[in-house]
């Protein structure tokens, strides 16, 4: 390889982690730096070559000694922000990736496509890829939605918490029981356009909506497993059934509410019992029944790393990756099942899907 070796900077210590991290970019599904980057910076691009420990998840120091290749930044507006607003939210939160790519040329490299990402990760740089999180932003408009496209939106999320005119989310109450005749518009449009459907946060009928509809393969950004933890964030096992046929990945997200039963009832409660304790043992539980059901080809990694303020013990910032890496393998994971697991499914999907 040309490239520096992930292995040389990334705390990985089993054999079959470090020869994975020479097969793959690692590519995480989801990090809301940009929102954490406007609540707290006045999305300020600067400072992220220091030590933000304590002050967010994600720093550049703390994404290579992680073994990050590439990550899809999540490009975000609340649900409280309607129409026009939420579409303003969305194109300044691009501009801040934009501008962070532009200020760290050495670190980070703007990718769309599988290639791209294959580029930069020889060129030993982290690939950076956009999200858009929750179909409201884009105001009821396909022509929002191809500009969205035009400036390098890889997946939209099709809802966030709350539902769209067109669109049911797994945490509102149901109101079209699923996608409307516009949402599943949105859908083919985004299959033209080779934007990937992001089916985290969307209710399970919109899950299956969208599978009976898409002609491409779909992601799941950042969720678990509801078998595992029955969270309305997670997917359930017959929605992951249905991965194999469509050929897209389930990307596991390590917020401690969706991997630990015991945590997300206590995050609901009053919490003034002790906070439960969450390890990487939780993520393994689900990244191994996700695999268990889908197959190993299917999964990937989407930690959600900036969007919720806990996350599993070792796995508690962009530096843990190994940790979960190291553990999997001495669960008997070969290098090549984690070079899956990391990036090779999610390339599979970006080569398999473009206008």
């Amino acid at each position: 390889m040309d490239h520096t070796d992930p292995r040389d900077l990334a705390a990985v210590t089993h054999p079959a982690a470090r020869e994975a991290m020479g097969l793959a970019p690692l590519i995480d599904g989801h990090n809301d730096l940009p929102w954490e980057a406007r609540e707290k910076r006045d999305y300020s691009v600067e400072g992220l070559d220091g030590d933000l420990t304590g002050r967010g998840h994600t720093d550049i120091g703390r994404m290579r000694r992680g073994g990050v290749g590439a990550q899809f930044w999540s490009v975000y507006a609340p649900c409280d922000q309607k129409g026009a607003d939420a579409v303003t939210y969305t194109l300044e939160q691009i501009d801040f990736v934009r501008r962070m790519i532009a200020r760290y040329p050495e670190t980070f490299e703007y990718a769309w496509s599988g290639d791209d990402v294959r580029a930069a990760w020889q060129r030993g740089r982290i690939a950076s890829l956009l999200g858009a999180e929750g179909g409201h932003c884009i105001d009821g408009s396909l022509g929002v939605l191809r500009q969205l496209a035009r400036l390098g939106v890889r997946y939209l999320t099709l809802t966030h918490n709350e539902n769209t005119p067109w669109a049911d989310a797994a945490t509102d109450e149901p109101e079209h029981g699923g996608l409307t005749d516009f949402g599943r518009d949105v859908v083919r449009e985004m299959n033209s356009l080779g934007m990937l459907l992001d089916l985290s946060h969307v209710a399970a009928t919109t899950m299956h909506d969208a599978l009976d509809i898409s002609t491409s393969p779909v992601i799941f950004s950042h969720s678990a497993c509801r078998a595992v933890n029955d969270h309305r964030r997670n997917v359930p096992d017959d929605v992951l059934e249905r991965l194999p046929a469509n050929g897209g990945v389930l990307m596991i997200a390590f917020v401690a509410s969706f991997v630990s039963e015991e945590f997300a009832a206590w995050w609901e409660s009053d919490q003034t019992a002790p906070q439960p304790t969450v390890t990487v043992e939780d993520v393994v539980s689900h990244v191994e029944h996700a695999r268990d059901v889908v197959g190993v080809e299917h999964i990937g990694l989407g930690s959600d790393y900036d969007g919720f303020p806990t996350f599993p013990e070792g796995v508690h910032d962009v530096s843990g990756y190994p940790v979960l890496l190291d553990a999997l393998a001495e669960r008997g994971w070969s290098s090549r099942d984690l070079a899956l697991l990391m990036g090779h499914n999610v390339l599979r999907v970006l080569d398999a899907t473009g206008p």
